[in-house]
């Protein structure tokens, strides 16, 4: 496997100077930047996937086992703080379960059942998409959990740094596969392997957002403001979208409860929080045609 081979690139690495080590760290990591970019269409073609099931209702899952799972369910917790999703709307699921996130539980990925009982447990329906990690292209648990789902309608999606193999394609819709390469220790997939996953989901759940009108030229307006650096950030996207100044931004977006997107509405069009509401309700959330065309 491609994953687990020598990298010549790092030979004799434990020889190399600190200074000389950085160095294969960042020609290494360009390749992985270049494997994720020739997969534009593919990721493309998944976001399509993940924005068309949650305007049907339907939810997106990440499923792995180690690094993967990790970063799975680190793209989904950070959703509702970025984009006021409900916790529900994107989820992680790890092998192992939540301890897994801090202690490694290596041998739950070796169980396709676990993965098939995850599907289960979950409740996963034919209106979402389950999005399986597996940079080896071959962790049983995420394999059971994405043939289990493939059986009840869920559409798939199978993320590796491996092409795929052919048997897959009986039960995996879509495939995004960025090869990026030998690791610079071998088989420690939590480097240039680890770096495209976050890169893809990053890109998933981030353009899939923006497509539900989670965001305003490039304005993270649906900001949840749970905290003073996202208090001020509120202020600041209000301002940046409205031109008031901080004091006026601050009391608006505490007469919309935290919503910037509310308290841009009212500023823009003078009207009560209710009125707002409606205003955004009626145009599907999105600000562009109220402000811009409206």
């Amino acid at each position: 496997m491609i994953t687990e081979q020598q990298n010549p690139n790092s030979t004799d690495i434990d020889l190399k100077s600190i200074s000389e080590i950085v160095q294969i760290f960042h020609e290494e990591d360009r390749k992985a930047i270049e494997a994720v970019a020739a997969e534009s269409d593919a990721i493309a073609q998944a976001a399509e996937m993940i924005v068309e099931a949650f305007r049907n209702g339907g939810k997106l899952f990440y499923i792995g086992a180690g690094t993967s799972g990790r970063l799975g369910v680190l793209d989904a917790s950070e959703c509702p703080p970025t984009f006021s999703t409900q916790p529900e709307m994107v989820q992680g699921i790890i092998a192992g379960g939540d301890i897994a996130l801090r202690k490694a539980v290596e041998g739950e990925e070796d169980k396709p059942e676990s993965g098939a009982q995850a599907v289960r447990e979950y409740q996963l329906t034919s209106k979402d998409v389950l999005v399986g990690i597996a940079s080896s292209g071959r962790t049983p648990y995420v394999l059971g959990a994405l043939e289990a789902a493939h059986a009840i309608g869920v559409q798939t999606i199978f993320f590796s740094c491996v092409p795929p193999a052919e048997e897959l394609k009986t039960y995996v819709d879509h495939f995004i596969t960025p090869i990026v390469g030998p690791e610079i220790i071998t088989g420690s997939t939590r480097l240039k392997a680890g770096t495209a996953t976050k890169l893809v989901l990053n890109m998933l759940t981030t353009v899939s957002m923006v497509k539900l009108g989670k965001v305003y030229n490039n304005l993270m307006v649906d900001v949840h403001a749970s905290n003073t650096k996202l208090i001020e950030r509120s202020i600041r996207i209000v301002q940046t979208a409205t031109g008031v100044d901080a004091d006026i931004a601050d009391t608006t977006l505490k007469q919309a409860n935290g919503s910037a997107k509310l308290a841009i509405v009212m500023l823009v069009k003078d009207i009560n929080r209710t009125d707002a509401a409606a205003l955004l309700e009626k145009h599907g959330g999105f600000l562009r045609p109220i402000l811009v065309d409206g």
